[in-house]
């Protein structure tokens, strides 16, 4: 949020410095993360003189050039070469001498140096007004009226030139009572009286306001839940212009762009005193009646930036007389009923709307305006009607608008102050320090907050409406500490603590353990949001109140938060992937299930490429190494088997005590194109709790190695391209033979020399008999019998 030095002195008088005023608003909450300088006119014009041409001729050398001589005062003769047309002997015009700098609209600079232009020499610079941000005109030089302007006299004299100081606020969302000028204003008043510093501080209230004659507008709020307050204004003769240099300078040095009048003067008191204004052209405004409700879902309404928006039936909408949409109320006004040039009658609002329903419909339409930023966090209730008076007033003044009759007000039920109680040993407590009670009542006093009665031990308080976030007798002792200043809590010098010695089983110690290992091997760890979206939502957990359609749903994977992360850093040419994360799934099935796991994935090189080694591409065995290194340091015992999941193409499980252990795979191609990933994938995830309760479990168990040596066979399948792993696994596991000990797929081939519609699964088969060597007749027996099963389940064939 920006915030105008010059505007915030129109609330309160100090001689502060700027640094120094941002060096207080930082200790009271309001952290200024900077402070930039402001000028109406880039450059202040310095160095601009004016001059008067005494002489003017064509340029020997250029046909569209003109040599002068012109005067710049004290008897001083430049000599300037002009490429304008309309110069001429005789004219007083502005002058850029030697070593002023000419800005242009992005705020860069040249310098006008000397210099010869086609042989002959140019000691300055007559200027046009674009040249000099005065205008857009760039069809000549200025040329000044001679009875008004004096030359030699520094140009900038006859301007009102505006410089100032914008600070950039970082306002915290809480914090809705600093979001204008007059709310910055009050707070630094509160910290400076009550530290010392010499400062005024003047409260605003409503103006006295002339009306005359009557209006026949009507006014319906039809729920007072959704609209607790609202008082309209109708004001004729309004004359729509550009508004006064001031007015515009303000409204620029906040980053805003000057519209007319009408509007700035709703900015300037949105900005000013932080209530939200809408003008509407009070001829459009059908029956004269103006109706605050809700419509149909599905009524198309079209916003101020000529889109076309399809309401949902729960936002709040300004209506006229026929029940057609005028603006959304708190978020954007339509495209109708907005003020134009031609606009004689203006029907002015402001307002109190529910910050939930203001909230939701600025997200459903994805909009995000200065009134919404303010509704939604909650405006100061009792402030809507001072706000509206104010720019009545100025409206008089500025567009010489007249009211007509009385203001339009629904407010039934008066938003009340909050009612608390505090503590001073409670203060005492979480201050750690103490203060004088008479000094907490003065803080109390400078914030605005009534001390309704003295009891024993503490006080009885009412906080005005305006600190919405201030209800609780905690929220108050903040507010004291703040304006006390945290500065003056004294660090104590000595800590004491109970030293919590770690146990080695747990889950914390096995996830650094893991962070450690993965690190060593080259990963790096990241950190995705919780709240995503989701392409399919069974089983999935929504949120009742999401802040936007992207973060609606609790994720059901890491593997996406990943992908995310992958595709974030190929685009930036990083394209050896190494990651891993520790994080929580959600799932909504028979219960709210919510499970911890370790996710890593893989992709692109697996190391640097050098002149040994140009290719070295990760692939699923690199991963199942990773994975393996890992669950080495469980000393449990587990077993292979193949995996069915849509997340990947191939993929396998690790299974313990008849449950899911560990899931690795190569990321399914329709997973990567929607992440617009090109580059094969490997993902793996761990289920923590569980590796926990196994290694918790686990007992070292000792176990001969086997007396006679393994043997492994490979057989190379070529099947169906619809036919996965898991089903080879299966069937395999489905053989008789007490030899086989394990199953392993170490390749997979689509592409040339196969037949269309055929896929290649390389798989090795261990063989172990624990009593003998295993014959060669036993060997091919038990193969011939798995190449017949895979033969008659799936048409498979041998490669040689």
């Amino acid at each position: 949020m920006k915030i105008s030095n010059n505007w915030l002195k129109d609330y309160i008088k100090t001689e502060l410095k700027p640094e120094r005023i941002g060096e207080f608003l930082t200790d009271i909450g309001l952290e200024v993360e900077g402070i930039d300088k402001f000028e109406s006119i880039k450059g202040s014009l310095e160095g601009i003189v004016v001059g008067k041409v005494l002489t003017c001729e064509k340029h020997p050398n250029a046909d569209k050039l003109k040599k002068t001589t012109v005067e710049v005062g004290n008897g001083k003769v430049l000599n300037i070469v002009c490429g304008a047309p309309n110069v001429e002997a005789g004219q007083t015009v502005p002058v850029a001498v030697v070593g002023t700098k000419i800005y242009d609209k992005t705020g860069s600079f040249f310098e006008i140096k000397e210099a010869k232009i086609r042989g002959e020499v140019s000691q300055g610079m007559i200027c046009a007004e674009d040249e000099l941000d005065l205008s857009e005109d760039h069809g000549g030089i200025m040329v000044l009226d001679e009875t008004q302007y004096e030359v030699g006299k520094n140009f900038a004299d006859y301007f009102e030139l505006t410089n100032d100081d914008v600070f950039e606020i970082g306002l915290t969302p809480n914090r809705t009572d600093a979001m204008s000028h007059y709310g910055v204003a009050r707070d630094l008043f509160a910290y400076l009286s009550t530290n010392k510093q010499k400062s005024e501080f003047e409260k605003i209230s409503s103006e006295v306001l002339n009306n005359e004659g009557s209006h026949s507008f009507t006014l319906e709020v039809e729920d007072k839940e959704l609209t607790p307050r609202y008082i309209g204004a109708v004001i004729e003769d309004v004359q729509v212009a550009e508004s006064p240099a001031w007015l515009k300078n303000r409204i620029k040095a906040i980053g805003l762009s000057p519209i007319n009048n009408i509007v700035d003067i709703t900015n300037y008191v949105l900005h000013g005193l932080g209530q939200p204004l809408h003008a509407f052209d009070a001829d459009k405004i059908a029956d004269k009646k103006v109706k605050v409700g809700t419509v149909k879902e599905g009524t198309k309404f079209t916003t101020l930036d000529g889109v076309e928006r399809t309401l949902n039936g729960s936002e709040i909408i300004i209506k006229d007389g026929k029940d057609t949409p005028m603006c959304i109320a708190g978020v954007f006004g339509g495209a109708h009923s907005g003020v134009s040039g031609e606009t004689k009658t203006i029907f002015l609002e402001s307002a109190y709307f529910n910050a939930v329903a203001v909230r939701k419909a600025a997200k459903a339409h994805g909009l995000n305006t200065d009134a919404s930023f303010r509704f939604e966090r909650g405006v100061d209730p009792n402030i809507t009607r001072t706000a509206i008076t104010h720019a009545v007033k100025m409206i008089q003044e500025l567009a010489g608008g007249k009211l007509v009759g009385e203001l339009l007000e629904e407010y039934p039920k008066k938003i009340e102050d909050h009612y608390v109680i505090i503590r001073f040993s409670k203060i005492e407590q979480i201050l750690g320090t103490k203060i004088h009670r008479e000094k907490v009542k003065e803080i109390l006093k400078a914030l605005e907050i009534q001390v309704l009665n003295e009891i024993q031990n503490g006080l009885e308080i009412s906080v005005p409406a305006y600190r919405a976030d201030v209800t609780r007798e905690i929220d108050v002792i903040e507010e004291i500490l703040r304006i006390y200043g945290y500065n003056k809590i004294e660090a104590p010098q000595k800590i004491s603590f109970t030293p919590v010695k770690q146990n080695a089983n747990d889950q914390d110690e096995l996830e650094s353990n893991w962070a450690r290992t993965l690190q060593s091997l080259g990963f790096n760890e990241v950190m995705n949001n919780s709240l995503t979206s989701v392409k399919d939502e069974k089983d999935a957990v929504k949120l009742l109140n999401p802040l936007s359609g992207d973060l609606a749903f609790m994720r059901k994977s890491l593997l996406e938060g990943l992908l995310q992360n992958a595709i974030y850093n190929i685009n930036r040419k990083n394209q050896d992937i190494k990651f891993f994360e520790f994080g929580k799934i959600y799932h909504k099935r028979e219960r709210y299930e919510e499970r911890k796991q370790l996710a890593v994935l893989v992709s692109g090189r697996e190391a640097a490429e050098n002149w040994q080694q140009p290719k070295s591409a990760t692939d699923f065995y690199r991963l199942k190494a990773y994975v393996k290194v890992l669950l080495e340091r469980l000393s449990i015992d587990y077993r292979e088997t193949a995996l069915s999941d849509e997340r990947f193409s191939d993929a396998v499980a690790y299974e313990a005590d008849g449950k899911i252990l560990v899931r690795i795979g190569k990321v399914a191609p329709a997973m990567l194109k929607d992440f617009d990933i090109d580059q094969d994938c490997f993902y793996a995830e761990i289920e923590l709790e569980f590796a926990q309760e196994l290694r918790l479990g686990n007992e070292l168990k000792f176990r001969d190695i086997p007396k006679f040596n393994k043997i492994r066979r490979d057989l190379a399948l070529l099947i169906d391209k619809n036919i996965n792993y898991q089903e080879l696994y299966q069937t395999a596991k489905k053989n008789k033979s007490p030899f086989i000990k394990s199953i392993n797929l170490f390749d997979v081939y689509e592409g040339k020399n196969l037949p269309e519609g055929k896929k290649s699964y390389a798989m090795s088969f261990e063989l172990l008999n624990e009593e003998k060597t295993l014959e060669e007749k036993e060997i091919s027996e038990v193969m011939d019998s798995l190449i017949k099963s895979f033969q008659k389940e799936f048409n498979a064939e041998l490669r040689s």
